[in-house]
């Protein structure tokens, strides 16, 4: 997860959203270098895909080539799924930011539009039948007018302003990431502590007389009301929805307005996330309504009635299993639907959380598991392994996912403040050799872009072509001497040679701070940086911690030296999800930007960057933005693994996309052979 916030926002604003977004943050987004041990760990209105401007990258969509085998399912009713190695924090799409409870949202829940499950640069309709816009800042939406939640409360217009000012005004992770400056207003959220859906507050006082226009606690109060107490009839209600300028405007029974505060050609991809969900106004205000900047501690914990094809049967003790159950009046049997919102097949789901290693192989290898995860060491435990001789039958790669892994330099603090230090060691590192640690039976399970921005982006992906830092002792070796004598210090070399100022002091071990608890590949990693960087004269350590000490770096000085972790976009906008949470100075520290980078030339630029929607103009203007970075060189770029799955053989109809930077799949449309 990361914050998504215009660059004209204060430091103060970003210190203050640092608390309440940085769960989503450290499970979401920041923290992705989890995943490295799992996977993680002008607009169409009559087809059902996002015309992107920003890429032609397409995904493979979805099945592996299965051949027949003497495996079956022992209950063909049931699938039983032990690849979440992770447990859910919560069961409210507007509260749980974890990656891992993405595949359990989109079986409950349903967005205006999801991610189309063949490119995920694209959005298929789902309680949204069409869509329109003419300028990407006012969008207008036509419901299905015969979708409902399972407990079958009807979905229409007004069900739509609830539930996205609901998720705004909770205040908690999804909705204040995701939404602020896009529907609601930032100023006005770190003056006041409240996130406001724009434009509400003037709704409000034009229809009642509240003094709510500049009264922005007043408006907390009478919105916490209206939602916990919604009823879509009352005829002041309806006048506040429809209320012509505010970020949500009810048109009809069946058409919404949704209007951005800047025009924002992504739109479409973030709502198609767990945080768009679309939910029930009648169950939640029946189990404690919706209060200013509070989750809704029953649904964290029980979960709701959905749209999706699946409901919840069971809920085990912290999570550690969920049972799902084929939504009997699922709205979309006898309709046309997208594949992704297609009826169920199979009728129950066990999902299984946080098992160890050894139980996700035994459990896959026995059978009782259709569907698993093991890190690239291990994969052999189980591919080429009787009866899963025909790896191509069981393992599903689906190539690497936008996102970057890197190890950051804080530019703000001696001695990585020196630029010419961060080049020689970025000069230093043998990337190849890397590389070489993710080969799974003589493929490259990774790839190594030139961050911050990823290669599926297309033109945007560093427009100048920038070569990746060759891995050049010699080039190394001269910055590292030209650093000593700017900052006073000098190396020795295993040769005895000493590189810098030979008057200085002798240059301190430098330490990396990483995420506990390591993984082999992980630590194979640390042992090759730290090797290389030792040929230089460069001592490093490296020191594993907790989440706790990596969410207080909030400060240029409280942030280490060095930090090894990785970024992955909420929703795919190569700017205001990849570059500026990672360049600019207002996300400093645990909001994406662990190196500091504090460019003034960056910083005017983040102005208007996120918000052309002329992909070439964008595309240009990055170019000037990689060439600053790649010669500061802020981050040490690491090569980012692919995103994979094992599954049973005979389960077929296997969907992949990618939702908040992960890898997810969607239990309705599996099935199994001969079973459909």
């Amino acid at each position: 997860m990361n914050k998504k916030v215009k660059l004209a926002l204060s430091t103060s604003l970003v210190i203050a959203i640092i608390v309440i977004v940085l769960i989503g943050a450290i499970v979401g987004g920041v923290l992705y270098y989890l995943s490295s041990t799992h996977p993680s760990n002008h607009l169409s209105t009559t087809t059902s895909t996002f015309i992107s401007t920003t890429s032609s990258f397409t995904t493979t969509s979805t099945t592996s080539s299965v051949t027949t085998t003497s495996l079956a399912p022992s209950n063909s009713s049931v699938l039983v799924d032990v690849s979440q190695t992770v447990a859910p924090d919560s069961l409210d799409p507007a509260t749980d930011f974890l990656d891992q409870v993405e595949p359990l949202f989109y079986a409950i829940y349903q967005e205006l539009v999801e991610p189309n499950g063949s490119n995920y640069l694209q959005v298929v309709p789902v309680i949204a039948s069409n869509w329109s816009t003419n300028n990407y800042e006012n969008w207008t939406f036509y419901l299905r007018p015969y979708v409902h939640f399972s407990d079958g409360v009807s979905v229409n217009a007004s069900t739509v302003w609830f539930s996205f000012y609901r998720t705004i005004l909770m205040g908690q992770p999804p909705g204040v990431a995701d939404y602020i400056q896009i529907l609601f207003n930032a100023t006005v959220y770190t003056n006041t502590g409240y996130a406001i859906p724009w434009g509400v507050n003037n709704a409000i006082q034009n229809v009642t007389g509240l003094p709510t226009a500049n009264n922005f606690t007043l408006t907390a109060q009478v919105l916490a009301s209206i939602l916990s107490h919604f009823n879509a009839a009352n005829k002041t209600i309806q006048k506040i929805m429809e209320y012509p300028y505010q970020a949500v405007v009810v048109k009809g029974p069946y058409e919404v307005q949704i209007n951005t505060l800047e025009p924002y050609k992504y739109f479409l991809l973030d709502i198609a996330n767990s945080w768009g969900a679309i939910v029930d106004p009648v169950f939640i205000d029946a189990h404690g309504g919706v209060q200013p900047n509070t989750p809704n501690n029953y649904i964290n914990l029980n979960g709701m009635p959905g749209t999706g094809p699946y409901e919840i049967r069971s809920v085990g003790v912290s999570f550690s299993s969920i049972v799902l159950v084929a939504n009997p009046n699922y709205w979309a049997i006898n309709h046309t639907v997208p594949l992704i919102a297609e009826p169920p097949h199979i009728k129950v789901i066990e999902i299984y959380y946080g098992l160890s290693h050894t139980d996700r192989v035994e459990e896959f290898l026995s059978n009782g598991a259709q569907i698993t995860y093991v890190s690239i060491p291990f994969l052999n435990q189980i591919l080429g392994r009787p009866p899963y001789t025909n790896i191509s039958s069981v393992f599903y790669n689906f190539g690497v996912l936008p996102g970057v892994q890197f190890i950051s330099m804080n530019t703000e603090l001696y001695p990585t403040n020196i630029t010419d230090l961060r080049l020689a060691i970025v000069h230093a590192i043998n990337y190849s050799e890397l590389l070489s640690l993710f080969n799974y039976n003589g493929k490259i399970l990774a790839i190594l872009p030139l961050g911050p921005i990823s290669p599926q982006y297309g033109q945007l992906y560093n427009p100048n072509n920038l070569p990746f830092y060759s891995y050049n002792l010699s080039l190394a070796l001269h910055y590292l001497n030209e650093a000593g004598y700017e900052g006073n210090f000098y190396v020795v070399l295993p040769n005895g040679t000493t590189v810098g100022n030979p008057k200085g002091s002798q240059l301190q071990t430098l330490q990396i701070v990483a995420l506990a608890p390591v993984t082999q590949l992980e630590q194979e990693e640390f042992n090759i940086i730290t090797q290389d960087l030792s040929q230089i004269g460069i001592s490093v350590s490296v020191k594993y911690v907790t989440f706790s000490i990596i969410e207080s770096y909030a400060t240029p000085q409280s942030t280490p030296n060095m930090v090894a972790i990785g970024w992955t976009p909420d929703w795919p906008d190569p700017v205001f999800q990849q570059l500026m949470p990672l360049t600019d100075v207002q996300f400093g520290g645990a909001s994406g930007n662990f190196a500091w980078v504090n460019n003034s030339q960056l910083q005017q630029i983040y102005e208007s960057l996120p918000f052309i929607t002329n992909t070439t103009e964008q595309s240009k203007i990055i170019g000037e933005v990689y060439n600053i970075i790649y010669n500061e060189a802020p981050y040490i770029w690491l090569p980012v693994q692919s995103s994979y799955y094992i599954i049973q053989p005979y389960v077929k109809g296997v969907v992949f996309t990618d939702v908040d930077g992960y890898l997810i799949y969607f239990y309705n449309t599996m099935y199994y052979a001969n079973n459909s």
